[in-house]
């Protein structure tokens, strides 16, 4: 399998690409609009034939480019069932599963962040939008988030993989690539606490809204299209 972690600057957002060496089908993983001229560049390179774009929640900072990958790559877009988009053209839940050649990303719901969040494994490595970030995680003020969800999800699902899985987020503002479980479950400041301490701490974070929000969460519903 071919792996690469492609970054926005400007919303500091991780893009990833899979492919299967045999078959030259690609998935990619949180594709930035800003950014399709460079994803696709890239793949008309590698030979690749892109056959899925996902987006493991609707995001509030940047515009997704599932709906401009479909037009021009007539791709498949997934995203989860649980976020309200109807625009994909597969709606994911827990336990589901898409294949791309001989590569499987199976699919985690992760809600807390966003109430429509998943996760996506692939081998060892899981690939984890907002929901679990490197030393932190996402908030929960807006799009449905609640943040005893968000401890379930991370405590209780994600946090049971082995120490030594790699964890990729779909944002990162410190120069870090990538974690482990491991690491996360011991060094992160906000996931060594109760509950209690957990969800007092996330409701009082009093963060300002993401730049974008208001354009970008009901384009980003109908897949990045403005109409």
């Amino acid at each position: 399998m071919d792996f690469r972690q492609l970054f926005d600057k400007k919303s500091s957002t991780y893009t990833y690409l899979l492919a299967d060496h045999g078959t030259r089908e690609a998935v990619v993983i949180d594709p930035v609009l800003d950014q399709v001229e460079r994803d696709l560049n890239l793949l008309e390179e590698l030979s690749y034939r892109l056959c899925y774009a996902l987006d493991t929640h609707v995001h509030a900072d940047h515009i997704s480019a599932l709906g401009r990958l479909r037009e021009r790559t007539n791709c498949q877009t997934v995203m989860s069932a649980q976020n309200g988009a109807t625009c994909a053209d597969i709606r994911v839940r827990d336990g589901d599963s898409v294949r791309c050649g001989d590569i499987r990303l199976d699919v985690i719901e992760t809600p807390g962040h966003t109430a429509g969040c998943v996760t996506f494994k692939v081998d060892k490595r899981i690939f984890t939008g907002d929901s679990l970030l490197i030393r932190g995680c996402g908030r929960v003020d807006f799009q449905g988030g609640n943040a005893e969800l968000l401890y379930a999800s991370i405590i209780g699902k994600l946090f049971c993989f082995p120490d030594d899985t790699e964890v990729y987020p779909g944002h990162d503002y410190n120069g870090y690539s990538h974690t482990t479980i491991g690491e996360e479950r011991r060094f992160n400041p906000r996931l060594t606490k109760s509950q209690d301490e957990f969800v007092d701490l996330m409701k009082n974070l009093n963060l300002p809204d993401p730049k974008m929000m208001m354009a970008a969460v009901p384009i980003n519903l109908r897949c990045g299209k403005e109409t």
